[in-house]
């Protein structure tokens, strides 16, 4: 009896020491399991974070080669643009340069008009000079004188010429047209035009048809008076009626119809002959 108890109470330690170690070995695997479970799991981690982390790359990577690429291009629109400045430049400066070298023949060209200008008023001026002052003041006061770029006007009031409504020279006017004639004479070389003019106040003659004859009939007086008294060559002289068509002011007062009541002699002098006009001019009898 003593002996089937030992025996039994020997098979249950052997049993529990067989079952004791096979728990240690079992916790230990369970611990490496554990171990590596989670070493699988963390590695799983970090490798879906690997992955996104290349992804993310690989979309920075695209991004910055389209933004290369957009750089380049930009790149050469501004290098396109920056020769096309410099070929319009390089115009521009052609085309100011070409501006600057007009402006300055412009003013060139305005500073001799400039220039002529003063040197023909001073021309007209002295020529004026020359031609009245062989006239008394009281003949000044019936006789205008004007030099118009280069044509000679001398106009004389009716009312010193031809008594009203008549074309025959009075005796009065001789002494005024000798004056005049001598200075057409040592211009000797001009041509003399006697033109008539009337104001629009009809005529009332039986023997004179209108202003137009009147006018006409008055410049030819004039131009046979110069012919005849005083020796001006008549090849040189023309005779002109332009009635009451050229006024020089308003009809409609009695001294605007007296300015307009005049005959003018016009002295027309070839070009090259206005500019030694002042060297010409004759020497005349003290007033």
């Amino acid at each position: 009896m003593k002996i089937k108890v030992i025996a039994s109470a020997l098979a249950v330690a052997a049993l529990m020491a067989t079952s004791c170690t096979s728990n240690k070995k079992f916790a230990e695997l369970q611990t490496k399991y554990d171990t590596l479970a989670k070493d699988y799991h963390d590695s799983e981690v970090a490798l879906a974070a690997s992955r996104a982390n290349a992804s993310s790359l690989e979309a920075l990577l695209a991004e910055a080669r389209k933004n290369n690429e957009d750089l380049k291009r930009n790149y050469e629109a501004m290098q396109g643009s920056l020769n096309q400045s410099l070929i319009q430049n390089q115009q521009g400066s052609i085309n100011i340069s070409k501006l600057v070298d007009e402006i300055n023949a412009s003013n060139q060209y305005i500073k001799q008009l400039v220039q002529a200008k003063s040197k023909s008023d001073s021309l007209n001026m002295v020529l004026t000079n020359n031609l009245t002052r062989s006239l008394t003041r009281d003949e000044l006061k019936e006789v205008d004188v004007k030099v118009l770029k280069g044509v000679v006007y001398i106009s004389l009031a009716d009312n010193m010429l031809f008594k009203s409504g008549s074309y025959e020279v009075n005796s009065r006017a001789m002494e005024t047209l000798s004056k005049i004639a001598k200075i057409i004479k040592d211009y000797g070389d001009y041509d003399v035009l006697v033109e008539g003019n009337t104001d629009n106040v009809p005529i009332s003659r039986t023997n004179i048809r209108n202003n137009w004859d009147l006018s006409t009939l008055r410049a030819s007086s004039v131009v046979q008076v110069l012919q005849n008294e005083f020796g001006v060559n008549p090849q040189r002289l023309s005779a002109a009626g332009r009635g009451e068509f050229n006024p020089i002011s308003d009809n409609s007062s009695e001294l605007g119809r007296q300015r307009n009541r005049r005959t003018e002699i016009i002295i027309t002098p070839k070009l090259d002959q206005f500019l030694d006009l002042i060297d010409k001019a004759p020497e005349t009898d003290d007033k």
